[in-house]
């Protein structure tokens, strides 16, 4: 029997009521991740980029169908369990004072401690592990709102890490973010996904990034279409001159690398 996919969203439609009107924004949606794999959901502003993300966070309620973590619905899951099936890092730039990197990751753990928040040795550990594995070992003690925006993203991952879910979604993790940083970050999620065995889905309109760093690309069309397949598939395809009807651009894959060709 094969093992159930990390994420698995079945027959779902998405969207939102307002005075007792259903707006659907897509239906009959159904998609999957797997561990180790890093997918980015890509589209025009307004196409449902965000109904999406929330729907599986379960901040939003689906209108139909069902979201699943490893085999189990997220809706029938009790707050510390979807705690420990999924983490989120979202797009507000976070601001904290009086508190260090440390103690920021550390609360990621807060699933598994006690109701005082007592961390073990092992709880520990996962804290100090997130932080080696995103580079910030160097400033752990750091005020956090000292820190640069590059470096607060960097944190809010590690305290993704540290809560030790199967699975990470993250909503354009790189919004703040100057153009190194949110290369770095991008690079950053993609190695994660493959040396963590998570499975990583991030919303982005970094179209030219996502295409050299995602194993499999979500491409949301005007009205709800989702289109799947890897980088290379989908510009061959053309996919993105349908999803980018306005576009300014034109993507070629040269030597299994992509080349835009600006139209400006």
């Amino acid at each position: 029997m094969m093992n159930a996919p990390t994420l698995s969203v079945s027959n779902a439609s998405i969207g939102y009521c307002s005075k007792q009107t259903k707006h659907i924004v897509a239906e009959n949606v159904s998609l999957r991740i797997n561990r180790g794999e890093m997918v980015c959901l890509l589209g025009t502003n307004g196409c449902g980029k965000s109904t999406l993300i929330r729907s599986i966070s379960g901040m939003q309620p689906l209108l139909s169908g069902s979201v699943s973590i490893e085999g189990s619905d997220l809706s029938l899951l009790t707050v510390e369990q979807r705690a420990k099936a999924m983490s989120v890092v979202f797009t507000e730039s976070v601001s904290v004072a009086n508190m260090s990197v440390k103690s920021i990751v550390a609360l990621g753990r807060f699933p598994y401690t006690s109701w005082y928040g007592t961390m073990t040795a092992e709880d520990e550990q996962y804290v100090e592990n997130a932080i080696q594995m995103v580079g910030l070992q160097d400033i752990a003690d750091k005020d956090f709102s000292c820190l640069s925006d590059g470096e607060k993203q960097r944190t809010m991952i590690a305290k993704s890490l540290a809560q030790d879910t199967p699975f990470i979604l993250l909503d354009e993790p790189t919004a703040h973010l100057d153009l190194p940083n949110r290369i770095e970050t991008m690079l950053l999620l993609r190695k994660l996904a493959h040396e963590t065995n998570k499975a990583i889905l991030l919303s982005t309109h970094e179209l030219e990034l996502a295409l050299h760093v995602a194993d499999t690309v979500w491409l949301m069309q005007k009205g709800g279409t989702i289109e799947i397949g890897s980088p290379q598939e989908l510009v061959q395809k053309h996919s993105f001159a349908t999803a980018f009807p306005k576009k300014v651009f034109e993507i070629e894959l040269v030597n299994s690398d992509f080349v835009f060709k600006y139209t400006l």
